[in-house]
């Protein structure tokens, strides 16, 4: 699976964070690998259940940070799809020491295209941006 595609679906299931408990979000997994619109690798799947267990762990400490750096702006105003892509790629730009920022934060604005508001890519690049500037000192 590409890494663009594999981004893709832990999104899709870290955004059902938003209306799930974690245990019950977990519950659910079978049922979404087996929907029938969506065929992976057993090794697929394991990285896709284990990016998203490891996000789910990391979400009070990831959300502080967001919260941190946001400028005139509530985390409870950020729009569910955009705050999932933040919430993910900051995940990642903390744990993924060998991909390059750029791809990441061009993953993460092309994820928040596709499933976002109008503007929702350059918002996220402009929150993810502060990110970056810890990653790098």
């Amino acid at each position: 699976m590409k890494q663009r595609a594999f981004k893709e679906q832990v999104f899709k299931l870290l955004f059902r964070a938003e209306f799930n408990t974690k245990e019950e979000l977990l519950n659910q997994l079978p049922f979404y690998f087996e929907a029938g619109d969506l065929t992976v690798s057993e090794e697929d799947r394991s990285k896709i259940e284990e990016r998203l267990s490891a996000v789910l762990d990391s979400l009070p400490e990831i959300d502080e940070k967001i919260a941190s750096r946001l400028k005139n702006w509530k985390p409870e105003r950020i729009g569910k799809v955009e705050l999932t892509v933040i919430r993910m790629t900051a995940y990642e730009l903390q744990t993924d020491k060998k991909t390059p920022v750029g791809i990441i934060i061009n993953d993460a604005v092309e994820l928040a295209r596709k499933f976002g508001q109008d503007g929702a890519g350059q918002f996220v690049n402009g929150v993810l941006a502060t990110f970056v500037e810890d990653r790098e000192s």
